[in-house]
C-alpha cells in the first residue's frame, strides 16, 4: 500500500472520530459568552485538501477561542438548509459553510436568524449576516503554472477537477496563465469527474492525459486528488498538491502545494464574531496578507532546475509584494 493511501487513512480514522465527538446533544444548553461555531463541508475531512483545511480551523478555533464546535458533512443540496437551520435553532453564533454551492441556502435560512452569522468559501454573494470568503489561489496556482512549463518536457500538462464550479474554474485558470506565460505554444488539458469523491474516476481522468502527453498535472478534486497522484506515480509525472501543504501525501511525485491559510481566515472571523464586531461582506484573502502561499517540496527540489526553482519563488514574491498583478478573468 502507498505511503500516501496509507496516510489518506489515517486521516480518515481520525476526522470521523473528531467529527463524531464534535456534536454537542441537541438539548445542550450554551454557556454564558460562550461561543458556539458550526461547519458544513461537502465531503469528508479526510481528504487532506480542501475540508481537511477546513475542519483545522474549526479545531483552531475550538483550542483559542475555547468555542464550542460541531461538524455535519451534507451528503447533498437536500441536506443544506436542514444542516443551517439545525445548527441556527440550536443556537450557534457562526456557521461556517465550505464551498459556492452552499451560497442560496445560507443567505434564504439566514433571513430568519438575524443573531446568527453565515459564512460561505466561496461564495459569491453577502447580506447583513452572510459573509463571502475567497482566497485568491489562482496566484499560488500561477506559481505553480510557471514552475510546471519549467519542469515539463512534453510541454503538456493536464488539470483534473470534481465539479465544475466557478471557484475551481479560477483555480485552473490561474495554473493555466502561469503556464502559458512560460510556454505560449504549451498544451493544458483540463476534465471534470463530477464528483468530489471518486477517487478511481479521477486517477482515470489523469491517467488519460498522461497518454496524451501530460507530464505534470494539478488537481481540484478534494478526496478524489489522491487518484491524481496515483495516476503520477504509475506514469511518471510530476503533480501539485492543492489547500493544504500536500507534499508528504506522496512526496515522489508532488512538486509543491498551494496552500490556503484557511484554519487562520477561519479563527479571524470567529474572533471578531466572539468581540462583535464581525462584519460581514465579501471578504478576500491572499499572498499579499499572508493568506495564500506556495509550499515546495524540499524532497524533490533537488529535480527542479536551480534557474527554474529560482524563477518560480521571484514570481511568487512579486505577486506577494504587489509586483505582479494578475487581472480579473473574463
Amino acid at each position: 500500500m502507498p505511503k500516501f493511501v496509507r496516510i489518506a487513512l489515517a486521516l480518515l480514522v481520525v476526522s470521523v472520530l473528531c467529527a463524531c465527538n464534535s456534536h454537542p446533544a441537541s438539548g445542550e444548553k450554551k454557556a454564558s459568552g460562550e461561543l458556539r461555531v458550526a461547519l458544513l463541508t461537502p465531503g469528508p475531512v479526510s481528504d487532506a485538501g480542501w475540508n481537511a483545511a477546513a475542519y483545522e480551523g474549526l479545531e483552531l478555533i475550538k483550542a483559542k477561542l475555547g468555542a464550542d464546535t460541531a461538524l455535519v458533512q451534507t451528503k447533498s443540496p437536500a441536506d443544506f438548509e436542514d444542516a443551517f437551520r439545525d445548527f441556527a435553532t440550536r443556537g450557534f453564533d457562526l456557521i461556517f459553510a465550505h464551498g459556492f454551492e452552499y451560497t442560496d441556502s445560507a443567505l434564504d435560512v439566514a433571513r430568519s436568524f438575524p443573531n446568527t452569522y453565515f459564512v460561505v468559501s466561496s461564495g459569491v454573494e453577502s447580506s447583513t449576516n452572510v459573509a463571502s470568503i475567497t482566497f485568491d489561489v489562482d496566484q499560488a496556482t500561477y506559481v505553480e503554472g510557471v514552475l510546471a512549463a519549467r519542469v515539463s518536457k512534453t510541454g503538456v500538462v493536464g488539470a483534473v477537477g470534481g465539479i465544475e464550479l466557478p471557484s475551481i474554474k479560477l483555480f485552473f485558470e490561474g495554473f493555466k496563465r502561469g503556464f502559458l506565460a512560460e510556454q505560449p505554444k504549451g498544451r493544458i488539458l483540463i476534465s471534470y469527474t463530477g464528483n468530489f469523491d471518486d477517487v478511481g474516476a479521477a486517477k482515470e481522468a489523469a491517467l488519460a492525459q498522461i497518454s496524451q502527453g501530460a507530464d505534470v498535472l494539478i488537481h481540484n478534486a478534494d478526496a478524489a486528488g489522491l487518484g491524481v497522484f496515483l495516476a503520477a506515480e504509475q506514469g511518471h509525472a510530476y503533480a501539485f498538491g492543492v489547500f493544504t501543504n500536500q507534499n508528504n501525501v506522496a512526496p515522489d511525485v508532488i512538486l509543491a502545494s498551494a496552500v490556503t491559510s484557511t484554519p487562520l481566515a477561519f479563527l479571524k472571523i470567529a474572533t471578531e464574531v466572539k468581540e462583535k464586531h464581525f462584519h460581514p461582506g465579501m471578504l478576500e484573502f491572499g499572498m499579499q496578507d499572508g493568506m495564500v502561499s506556495v509550499v515546495f517540496n524540499p524532497k524533490l527540489e533537488p529535480r527542479i532546475p536551480p534557474a527554474a526553482l529560482e524563477h518560480a519563488r521571484k514570481v511568487e514574491h512579486d505577486l506577494a509584494t504587489g509586483q505582479i498583478v494578475l487581472s480579473p478573468t473574463k
